[in-house]
């Protein structure tokens, strides 16, 4: 069992940056896919960001890619997430999750965290 919590979470003006953090407990991060998805109130749940745990190899949603930053820590069993250029539609709860491969479907992570909400003022 892997335990996932996120924070990090706030309020920030368009075109300002905030830093996620993913802190994992029970077991380590070292051998798991890692990702960031997404919440807007009334819409799916979608990928942001996601980074394998083997070569690193990372991915972005196009309408993130540029702005947003995925990596780890596994020798502190963290994932990170930096924001940059934040704009309102990037407002939604944010979730890391984690699970054996790298994928951007929700449905293929065991593991979620409880969600940190992000707000970005026009």
């Amino acid at each position: 069992q892997v335990q996932l919590v996120e924070s990090g979470g706030g309020l920030v003006q368009a075109g300002g940056s905030l830093r996620l953090s993913c802190a994992a407990s029970g077991r380590t991060l070292s051998t798991y896919a890692v990702a960031w998805f997404r919440q807007a109130p009334g819409k799916e749940r979608v990928f942001v960001a996601a980074i394998s745990w083997g070569d690193r190899t990372t991915q972005y949603a196009d309408s993130v890619q540029g702005r947003f930053t995925i990596w780890r820590d596994n020798t502190k069993n963290m994932m990170y997430l930096q924001m940059n250029s934040l704009k309102p539609e990037d407002t939604a709860v944010y979730y890391c999750a984690a699970d054996t491969y790298l994928s951007i479907v929700p449905m293929q992570y065991h593991y979620w965290g409880q969600g940190t909400q992000v707000t970005v003022s026009s």
